[in-house]
């Protein structure tokens, strides 16, 4: 029986399968070459720490020229249906380089206020504050006259205290300084008194008007002197009047005048006899020591509406 022998490959099939072999190695070695660039990198993925805009982006370090190429795990490309994932993109905003402008001190400012924050300042009147009748006509009458002024909340001390109070700063272009806490009626008494009788009486003796009034008590709990009756002040119905500042810089000094001031005697002549047409108390200098520099105003109530014009 004749041995076998195996057939011989024809020359043909051994070429192709060499120019396979070769084309499988060069497709092997540029895979390789690939898998050393950073397209390597790309593939490793964000941290996540709970939030999108927090996480941060793993940032990977460089191949160092004598690091093996083995320690690098390319991907599987055994199948033609594997693709190379595209890499994440993860908004972060701690270590993003804001714009110009934009940095992050910008966020948080030194000072509260210019960020927005609510300014937190004592409290006038209490929100829902009740105001009976009367009050709301007295308001109503001071924001026709054009008097600044606000609300407070009401004061209780002791004996002494105001239900509704008010604080006037100004009495249309007339300022008051310090601003003065009274009952609403007293502002508007004096507040009348003011645009009927002083600055009318300044332009005609000065031919200027009022700048600022000057007044040295406004509420003050105490006792009239020498007495054990409660003041007019206690209760928020009495002004204290120091000095008139006119507006062409002048400043009226209550204080008895001088024997040949006579514009300045004569101007305050005629506002404190015309302000016992407003008040029921008028005391200032001359009527006793405690007056000797301030005109005294208040809306005290008497019997037969009694008027103390001294």
């Amino acid at each position: 029986m004749a041995k076998h022998r195996p057939t011989a490959l024809p020359a043909a099939n051994l070429a192709a399968s060499r120019l396979a072999f070769g084309a499988l190695v060069l497709s092997l070695a540029t895979t390789i070459a690939a898998c050393t660039t950073g397209s390597v990198l790309s593939l490793q993925p964000a941290v996540d720490v709970g939030s999108p805009t927090a996480s941060v982006p793993r940032i990977a370090e460089p191949l160092t020229r004598g690091e093996a190429l083995a320690d690098v795990q390319p991907p599987d490309f055994s199948s033609s249906e594997t693709q190379v994932p595209e890499p994440v993109e993860v908004q972060t905003a701690a270590i993003v380089r804001p714009r110009e402008g934009t940095g992050l001190q910008t966020l948080v400012p030194s000072d509260p206020y210019l960020a927005g924050y609510p300014r937190i300042d004592p409290p006038l009147a209490p929100k829902g504050n009740y105001l009976p009748a009367d009050e709301v006509d007295c308001r109503r009458e001071l924001k026709r006259l054009k008097v600044e002024f606000v609300d407070l909340a009401p004061i209780q001390d002791g004996q002494c205290g105001i239900d509704h109070p008010v604080k006037v700063s100004a009495i249309g272009s007339v300022k008051m300084k310090p601003a003065a806490t009274l009952t609403c009626a007293m502002a508007l008494t004096f507040s009348q008194w003011t645009k009927n009788e002083l600055v009318p009486s300044a332009r005609r003796r000065y031919f200027s008007g009022v700048r600022t009034i000057k007044q040295g008590s406004s509420y003050s709990c105490r006792k009239i002197a020498g007495s054990r009756t409660l003041s007019e002040h206690g209760k928020g119905n009495a002004l204290d009047i120091m000095s008139i500042e006119l507006a062409n810089g002048k400043d009226i000094d209550v204080r008895k005048p001088g024997f040949f001031a006579f514009r300045q005697k004569g101007l305050l002549n005629t506002v404190r006899a015309d302000g016992c047409q407003y008040f029921s108390t008028v005391l200032g200098p001359g009527y006793n020591y405690d007056h000797r520099n301030h005109f005294h105003f208040d809306i005290k109530e008497r019997r037969n509406n009694r008027v103390a014009c001294h």
